[in-house]
């Protein structure tokens, strides 16, 4: 079996991630989404928000799963039994970091794939931080993240607001 872990922060999944995973499941047999626990970010969502939302983003699609990690991308992706690491490219912008990850990923173990995927043109322009300054200063981001992202969103604000 073909498995492929596509791994991320996701703080939140948004269109342009599940444009990635979407098409990373036609080409694996399974695709381990892996929500990142440490970031080095500050996360809006915690750990168990950020993979519930995932989840309940790719229900319809049956062989993709959803888990939380902690630790080393390697170490999650031995512990799946992967073969290649899904990693999405939005501008060249993104590749510089993107290539620098590989090399580090490939010194680690370099049995272990790396796919860059392009993200779809009408999501280029997407990132998580984008989506989350637009909601927080209570800007349109319907066509943007999945239905149940955008309400997260919306309550996560509205508590802030009147916190």
């Amino acid at each position: 079996m073909k498995i492929a872990v596509y791994p991320g922060t996701f703080d939140p999944i948004t269109n342009g991630h599940l444009d990635i995973v979407e098409r990373a499941a036609k080409l694996f047999d399974q695709v381990v989404i892996g929500v990142a626990a440490e970031n080095y970010k500050d996360n809006l969502f915690t750990l168990e928000e950020r993979v519930a939302l995932v989840q309940a983003t790719i229900s319809r699609l049956p062989n993709v799963q959803v888990e939380g990690f902690h630790g080393l991308l390697m170490d999650f992706v031995h512990a799946k039994k992967a073969q290649a690491i899904i990693r999405g490219l939005r501008a060249v912008s993104d590749f510089e970091y993107e290539f620098q990850m590989y090399l580090m990923n490939k010194k680690l173990d370099e049995k272990v794939e790396t796919i860059f995927l392009m993200t779809a043109n009408e999501y280029s322009f997407l990132s998580s931080s984008i989506i989350k300054q637009v909601a927080s200063l209570g800007g349109c981001i319907t066509g943007l993240v999945p239905a149940e992202v955008e309400r997260a969103l919306k309550e996560k604000f509205k508590n802030c607001r009147s916190g």
